[in-house]
């Protein structure tokens, strides 16, 4: 076996803020509470909980304050925010989350269209979001989008994302998730993208978030665990679509990097039964299957 490869490897689950944030029917306080709830108790050490949008942009996160507050937190459990600039960082902070995200792209188009600025504008932007984070000392992430590829330009040069991670750490941002936004990456695309980014961060510092519209997220996973990445976003039952692409799906399941990874010996600290149960309660509620090969096969044995 590779000596890079980890053996204990962090998950961060997405699916209560990215995964279902794009969900037409609206999902409940308790409802997202519920699943904060079973996520920590498969033994999730990290959540990413809700995001401090407007919500005339994003309606699904407009009970953030409720769903911060009425989580039974645990010792040992980080909960994570997306904050999109300083109004947003001051709503969140009364919520008292342990890490904050501010996010960037590597691709200027897609930066350009998302947010109508140029990628160095739109982190600059975040300077004072950082620093009044760091000051309440509350932790900085930063997530950034279209590492290997984008809707709007292509391909995604290694350079970009070198660019976007020096500008980031420039800001104070302490720790960096490499996203293949669309899934189009391939293992050594994305394997240098995270070398482009260990130029400037750390290899404790950098995540790989990896989604499976093209079916590539596990093998992109495993590239990543070949340089020795430990720390993954995911989301439980493959919540979250793909905007850009119709019909595709979006975030990895955390149900199948989880089987993955223990079949390799790797420990997540993580409960596959009980991680399950999670994705089935959500996927009831939300009336559909799990999007997660793992979990649909380990359902099916049950009611066998």
């Amino acid at each position: 076996m590779n000596p890079n490869i980890p053996a204990r490897v962090r998950l961060i689950d997405v699916g209560p803020r990215d995964g279902l944030q794009n969900e037409k029917m609206p999902v409940p306080a308790e409802i997202k509470i519920g699943l904060v709830h079973r996520l920590q108790e498969a033994g999730l050490q990290e959540i990413e909980v809700t995001s401090y949008v407007s919500p005339k942009w994003v309606p699904q996160m407009a009970d953030n304050h409720d769903v911060m507050s009425g989580i039974a937190r645990v010792p040992g459990v980080d909960y994570s925010v997306l904050t999109p600039n300083l109004k947003g960082y001051e709503a969140a902070v009364q919520d008292r989350p342990d890490e904050i995200v501010v996010f960037g792209s590597a691709s200027e188009a897609f930066s350009q269209k998302n947010i109508n600025c140029s990628i160095a504008e739109s982190i600059e932007r975040f300077a004072p979001v950082v620093e009044a984070a760091r000051s309440a000392g509350i932790r900085v992430r930063g997530a950034m989008s279209c590492t290997v590829g984008c809707p709007y330009e292509g391909e995604v040069a290694p350079e970009r994302v070198g660019y976007l991670a020096g500008l980031l750490k420039g800001i104070g941002v302490q720790r960096v998730d490499v996203a293949d936004t669309i899934g189009v990456g391939t293992p050594r695309k994305v394997q240098r993208a995270i070398e482009a980014t260990l130029a400037h961060f750390a290899l404790h510092e950098v995540s790989g978030h990896f989604h499976d519209t093209y079916g590539q997220a596990l093998s992109n996973t495993l590239a990543a665990l070949e340089l020795g990445v430990w720390n993954f976003q995911s989301s439980v039952a493959g919540l979250g679509g793909c905007p850009y692409a119709k019909g595709a799906t979006g975030n990895v399941a955390t149900e199948d990097v989880v089987y993955m990874l223990h079949g390799m010996g790797i420990d997540t600290g993580i409960d596959l039964d009980k991680l399950v149960d999670a994705g089935a309660y959500i996927s009831g509620f939300l009336d559909r299957k799990p999007n997660s090969r793992v979990a649909v096969a380990l359902l099916n044995k049950r009611a066998g």
